[in-house]
């Protein structure tokens, strides 16, 4: 049975840059996740981790972005020192 994934789509536009500058670039693509980004936010906001909602918003999507590429590729090497401390801080996190 192939196991199923949660589809996103991510939209991003940069609004003004730190040189004062306005924001012109853009960038859209769908992603797959094996959990359910909405609810690890609403997790991540109830351990009240950070004062900010925002700041536990951001926190949550890069962190299951990033995990989702690096269990999606497990062998490649440009993982394999930091893949053992991920794991440990993810049984932290997940312990609070």
């Amino acid at each position: 049975m192939e196991k199923r994934n949660n589809t996103y789509h991510l939209a991003l536009k940069e609004l003004s840059l730190k040189d004062g500058s306005q924001g012109e670039k853009t960038l859209e693509f769908d992603f797959d996740n094996h959990d359910d980004i909405f609810k690890i936010f609403d997790v991540i906001q109830s351990k009240n981790i950070f004062e900010s909602e925002q700041t536990a918003h951001e926190f949550a999507l890069g962190l299951k972005l990033f995990t989702e590429v690096m269990i999606k590729n497990k062998q490649h090497p440009l993982f394999e020192e930091l893949r053992p401390a991920i794991m440990e801080f993810m049984k932290k996190l997940k312990s609070q």
